[in-house]
């Protein structure tokens, strides 16, 4: 890159940063550094990105409900077959 464009460069930078004066923080923090020579170039490479595991349930909610209902009639039927047993026996 040619001298005078390095300048041009320079100037409308400096330029941009002192019209914000939050950018010019940043340009006491940050030093500009441009390429005598040679090309630039910047490579990105996509790397995989591990998350924390997000446990799913073996079973839906609406699945457990309905198991419990189914349950809790299986246990209601069986008492009401106890209670029906047991009747005949006390009237003997």
């Amino acid at each position: 890159m040619p001298k005078a464009a390095r300048k041009r460069i320079r100037r409308t930078f400096r330029k941009k940063l002192s019209n914000n004066s939050d950018m010019a923080e940043m340009k006491s923090m940050f030093r500009e550094v441009l390429p005598k020579q040679g090309q630039l170039s910047v490579e990105d490479i996509t790397t995989m990105v591990l998350c924390k595991p997000k446990l799913l349930p073996l079973k839906s909610l609406t699945l457990e409900k309905l198991e419990k209902m189914q349950q809790a009639a299986q246990n209601t039927i069986r008492q009401q077959e106890m209670a029906e047993k047991e009747q005949p026996q006390i009237n003997h």
